[in-house]
């Protein structure tokens, strides 16, 4: 008998491990993390036409003093004042061609320059006019497929406004040591602001930057003192994309010593598909893929499609499925342009300033710079959501201590500044811990990248093949607003710290149904309104602006149909005489709209009324895209 029932209890053991985790999980739960950088890539360049995010229909978007919004963006010839953004395949004749266009330049200079100290006006002229060029889902089928079934972030910055190398260096390292944060540049190495990694420093007028190697901790050397397995698949051909490669402590390793073997190694991009396979990934897991499919311009993104579609192929259909995050994120814009201006710090901000090491004139801001395409892919970040909160590269890191803390380990970086460890997001309200699902989306097939004797030939089939054809011509004095702007309509869930740039309907769900707040065209009533499915209705569209910076959790709220919302439930025109509300977001609960009284906003399906009450009420917030 007891052996009849110790052969039943190991029975129902295997069973019970064979059934993903239950619902209510946790960070803990997270047992593999994957970081999974690509090149050169902008968010408006990739998404500005994707419904429901921060993208071409921004009912915030920066004005100048003229009146002019940012998509105007200034030319210097006489073809156009100004150019607007473009779609690079308008003509026929280019959509095969675009896929190996180039954009503009990504060094610090030029990408200073199009900031132009805030008025984001410099992308043509300082520039390139491709810069304001983009794709459309027809030619990144992938991209929107995942961003459609994970979560995608549209407030992701890049670390530096500024090129790979220095980018990728934060990335680990979460600083360039800039105003000697880690010490004298001769000594520890940096300000590091561009790509050169061949020589000691450089020098304009006796003060050094760029110099090289860099000489302070980076984070696989916290988790190797903290025993956390870590590996870096690095591929042969991917160049200079490893950043354990500019650092000091990993060049003079010993060839067997664990910063050489696990950082320096070329076990490429088969060998993680293969641990992914048969569960025997480490912990921590970074992949620097083939410089061929990192999507740098002329590189494909359809190649980099494919090496997306098998790094989630080989999680979500492997072992390791039910506890494994993938980040998937652009080192930099590579000069493709973006509208939004960068969530920089106050001028003068320790560490996050500088003196321009090239011509030592300008004051110029180190960072964080122009949004780049972010995701999270895992059980706990499905469903097509939008992460809202500003986040650059360092959030990886902070991620990462969060992560290890879970897990019972201590690892801190103690190189992040204190003003981006106060405001950048640690993205953990990317994750909806408290409802995971399972269930694993099919991903379209992407076909294997040409191949020939040894090398990835996709970029030069394109080439050849599209001879004349590649870059298209610039429409100057060609464009309407609408047209420019064009967008596909739809929506999604947001998730994170609220932030402006989007049109949004707030929603709470009630056994009748979904109900969102909103408003009659000439009525001074805010009201309780039945949402359609797809959230389109325009009564229930509001707009907000934030009274701050991208900060900020104070709010106001504008009905589309006119007036802002106020503490009793009215609409008034004034915007001067308007409440200011705050929201905040409570992972897995939603967002709360508190007035100024100290009551919280919520619906009232069975009168159409709106209720204040003491207690805190919850809605779901949906970012809509429509053309009405």
């Amino acid at each position: 008998m007891v052996v009849k029932l110790n052969s039943l209890c190991l029975a129902l053991a295997a069973v019970l491990a064979a059934l993903p985790p239950c619902s209510g999980s946790s960070l803990g739960d997270v047992k593999h993390v994957v970081y999974f950088m690509q090149e050169n890539r902008a968010f408006d360049h990739y998404f500005g036409t994707m419904p429901g995010v921060r993208g071409f229909k921004d009912p915030n978007v920066l004005v100048d003093a003229s009146g002019k919004p940012v998509w105007y963006q200034p030319t210097a010839t006489n073809q156009s004042e100004y150019l607007l953004p473009f779609y690079l395949g308008a003509n026929s004749s280019y959509k095969n061609g675009i896929q190996c266009a180039i954009g503009g330049s990504n060094d610090w200079t030029q990408n200073h320059n199009a900031w132009n100290y805030g008025a984001i006006n410099g992308w043509v002229t300082n520039n390139s006019q491709y810069a304001w060029g983009h794709y459309e889902r027809s030619d990144i089928p992938t991209h929107f497929a995942v961003a459609e079934e994970w979560s995608l972030a549209d407030m992701y910055a890049e670390f530096v406004i500024g090129p790979t190398a220095p980018s990728r260096a934060a990335w680990i390292s979460g600083t360039l040591n800039f105003d000697s944060q880690v010490g004298a540049p001769e000594e520890a190495g940096g300000p590091y602001m561009e790509n050169w990694s061949t020589h000691e420093c450089e020098y304009t007028d006796g003060v050094p930057f760029n110099c090289y190697p860099l000489n302070w901790i980076t984070m696989p050397e916290l988790l190797e003192a903290q025993n956390i397995s870590w590996f870096v698949y690095r591929d042969s051909d991917s160049t200079n994309d490893d950043p354990m490669y500019y650092f000091d402590n990993y060049l003079n390793s010993p060839p067997d010593g664990p910063l050489a073997v696990k950082g320096l190694s070329y076990a490429g991009f088969p060998l993680f598909l293969a641990q992914a396979a048969n569960g025997t990934l480490p912990e921590v897991s970074w992949i620097i893929g083939s410089f061929p499919l990192s999507e740098h311009a002329p590189h494909l993104p359809n190649s980099g499609a494919w090496m997306i579609s098998k790094t989630i192929e080989a999680i979500t259909q492997g072992p390791l499925a039910n506890d494994t995050v993938i980040f998937l994120s652009y080192d930099e814009t590579g000069g493709w342009g973006d509208h939004v201006p960068p969530f920089i710090s106050p001028n003068g901000t320790q560490y996050e300033w500088a003196l321009n090491p090239l011509t030592l004139e300008e004051y110029w801001p180190v960072g964080p710079g122009f949004r780049l395409p972010f995701f999270a892919i895992s059980p706990w970040t499905r469903g097509g959501s939008v992460f809202s909160e500003p986040s650059d590269h360092t959030s990886q890191l902070m991620f990462l201590e969060e992560w290890a803390a879970a897990q019972g380990k201590n690892v801190t970086i103690d190189t992040i500044s204190p003003w981006r460890r106060a405001h950048m997001s640690n993205l953990l309200n990317m994750f909806d811990f408290e409802n995971p699902r399972y269930d694993v989306p099919t991903l379209a097939n992407v076909s294997f990248p040409a191949w020939s004797d040894g090398a990835y030939i996709a970029t030069t089939i394109c080439q050849e093949e599209n001879q004349g054809y590649i870059q298209p011509p610039v429409p100057y004095g060609n464009q309407t607003i609408e047209d420019a702007l064009w967008t596909e309509e739809g929506f999604k869930h947001l998730r994170g710290a609220l932030t402006e740039g989007r049109y949004l309907v707030f929603t709470q769900n009630w056994r009748q149904g979904t109900y969102a707040i909103g408003k009659y065209e000439h009525s001074a009533a805010v009201r309780t309104f039945a949402t359609t499915d797809d959230f389109s209705g325009i009564n229930y569209r509001f707009i907000i602006s934030q009274v701050g910076d991208a900060f900020s959790d104070q709010f106001y709220i504008k009905s589309v149909q006119g007036g802002y919302v106020t503490r009793h439930g009215t609409f008034i025109y004034e915007k001067a005489n308007a409440d200011v509300f705050t929201i905040n977001y409570t992972a897995s609960k939603g967002y709360t709209i508190k007035s100024p009284s100290g009551t919280y906003l919520g619906t009232s399906p069975s009168d159409g009324s709106i209720t204040w009450s003491t207690r805190e009420t919850f809605f779901d917030i949906v970012s809509v895209t429509y053309n009405n």
